[in-house]
């Protein structure tokens, strides 16, 4: 991914808390196969963290090899930017978004570990359902494993990038964070709310 360096997210917690807040990833291969699938980050395991998920053994992508290093991609909020929201009279309609590309080594993990990162994972989504033997009975549990299998990618690279004007003038950022705050569409609206948050483009004095 191409990251300009006044867009470069550089702060490691910061990465780490997206990851964590945008975690539906894609996975990429280097045959080029591709799957969409949660992924765990345990950011204080090897130098850059390591990422704990699972894929269905059906899936041909699950034939992926021991030790060849693979892409995970997670995307964050992003959003059309009009030119007419510029004070700048000149200018071309674009697109902000944010995103962090993750680079490892990926392998297998064995059967235990496997369901325990899948605990983990069900946890940092809804931890009350866990322990629901109702729901999830341990014979139940058992049985899914036999379907999937679980993987680390110990990251070895990490490239993340904030795309949201911020190299434009205030008042050129101020036009395009009111618009997107008063806009009608979702995906608008939620990268205003992320760009309030991290106080970037948004037009106000850092």
């Amino acid at each position: 991914m191409h990251v300009p360096i006044r867009e470069k997210m550089a702060d490691a917690h910061a990465i780490h808390q997206f990851i964590q807040q945008y975690g539906f990833a894609t996975l990429v291969s280097p045959s080029l196969q591709a799957t969409h699938l949660p992924l765990l980050l345990k950011p204080d395991q090897g130098d850059k963290g390591v990422l704990y998920g699972h894929i269905a053994r059906d899936n041909p992508h699950s034939n992926f090899v021991d030790g060849e290093r693979v892409l995970a991609i997670f995307s964050g909020p992003h959003s059309y930017i009009s030119p007419t929201w510029y004070a700048t009279p000149i200018a071309v309609p674009t697109w902000n978004y944010c995103a962090v590309h993750c680079y490892g080594v990926i392998r297998t993990l064995n059967r235990a570990d496997t369901l325990s990162q899948v605990k983990q994972l069900i946890t940092q989504y809804e931890p009350e359902l866990v322990d629901d033997r109702e729901r999830m009975p341990e014979g139940y549990q058992q049985q899914l494993l036999n379907g999937i299998i679980g993987f680390t990618i110990t990251i070895d690279h990490i490239d993340a990038r904030e795309k949201l004007g911020q190299h434009k003038h205030q008042a050129d950022q101020a036009g395009v964070f009111s618009a997107l705050k008063q806009s009608q569409r979702n995906d608008a609206t939620v990268l205003a709310a992320y760009m309030a948050r991290r106080n970037i483009g948004t037009g106000s004095e850092k």
